[in-house]
């Protein structure tokens, strides 16, 4: 199954409906696409397919963020068409810069590979997180960045929320445990999850994440002030904030994040409800997905 988020990429994704339908008929016959804007009628449709099916998800990583539920009950395997205003999860999984009918193609023919995924927990709900779990400052910005005016669009989005955001910074005052280590007890900026490489549709926040290998990364940015924020806005462009000493990153399975008062949070850019304390956890391999994984280059004779 397809199935077309049309609300996607501020709407422009509903435009691709009917050529996607004409070229499924052509290339790939028997194989439909689901149109729906509802979050709950597009779970129900998931849940009707058998396991272990194959779902190709046409949207960004909010799609892929509210459908994660069900992929992961019913071991569906996850093909992209990315059509979002993010895309960083097939940013990592390198299938970003294909044109739609390539993407279509791979996500419904190409091999598939093991991913891991995080999952956020408390006591009353556990939500699951494909590429990011933003925490403080990071995850107003990508709340801002859902009202920011319908002519931008990608990073330009996020840069807009982000300069709007700096004009009210708050800090917050979190311990942060990883793997039952306390790593941070002060003021910070935000402390946010990847388990992919970028979030905020490309920022290299965590430029060494890999999606596959056990572990998630916490990118713990310290207090700042506006300046400060302002001037480290082009050092997370380039992937080059880790030289800095007020940013920290650790690598780890089980999480336990307390703040002194309520933090803003967004999971795949979704905002949360915000909480005082959370627990973050790896569930390694947990679900298929296809990637373009580049060619491996033969070893030289000798």
């Amino acid at each position: 199954m397809v199935l077309l988020n049309p609300q996607a990429a501020g709407g422009r994704a509903a435009t691709l409906a009917g050529p996607m339908r004409d070229w499924l008929a052509e290339h790939a016959p028997g194989v439909a696409l689901v149109e729906s804007d509802s979050i709950e009628r597009s779970r129900a449709t998931l849940q009707c397919l058998p396991r272990s099916s194959r779902v190709v998800l046409v949207g960004g990583d909010g799609t892929l963020h509210h459908m994660l539920p069900v992929l992961l009950t019913h071991r569906l395997a996850l093909g992209i068409v990315p059509l979002g205003s993010g895309n960083d999860t097939a940013r990592a999984l390198r299938v970003d810069t294909l044109a739609w009918p390539e993407a279509l193609e791979l996500a419904l023919n190409g091999p598939t590979r093991r991913m891991d995924v995080g999952e956020l927990m408390t006591p009353r709900r556990q939500v699951p997180f494909i590429s990011s779990l933003a925490a403080g400052f990071d995850a107003a910005v990508g709340q801002r960045a859902l009202v920011a005016p319908r002519a931008l669009t990608g990073l330009p989005r996020y840069l807009w929320a982000t300069l709007a955001e700096l004009a009210g910074l708050h800090r917050h005052r979190l311990r942060v445990f990883a793997d039952g280590q306390l790593r941070h007890d002060g003021e910070a900026l935000f402390a946010s999850v990847l388990n992919t490489p970028s979030y905020g549709s490309g920022m290299p926040a965590a430029p060494a994440a890999r999606v596959a290998d056990g572990q998630l990364d916490l990118l713990l940015v310290g207090p700042l002030g506006r300046l400060e924020a302002l001037a480290m806005l082009p050092r997370l462009l380039k992937g080059t904030h880790l030289r800095s000493g007020k940013c920290q990153t650790w690598r780890f399975q089980q999480l336990r994040l307390e703040s002194a008062d309520e933090l803003p949070l967004a999971a795949d850019g979704e905002p949360l409800p915000p909480l005082r304390s959370f627990e973050v956890r790896l569930r390694a391999s947990a679900i298929s997905v296809v990637a373009a994984l580049p060619q491996r280059v033969p070893a030289r004779p000798g």
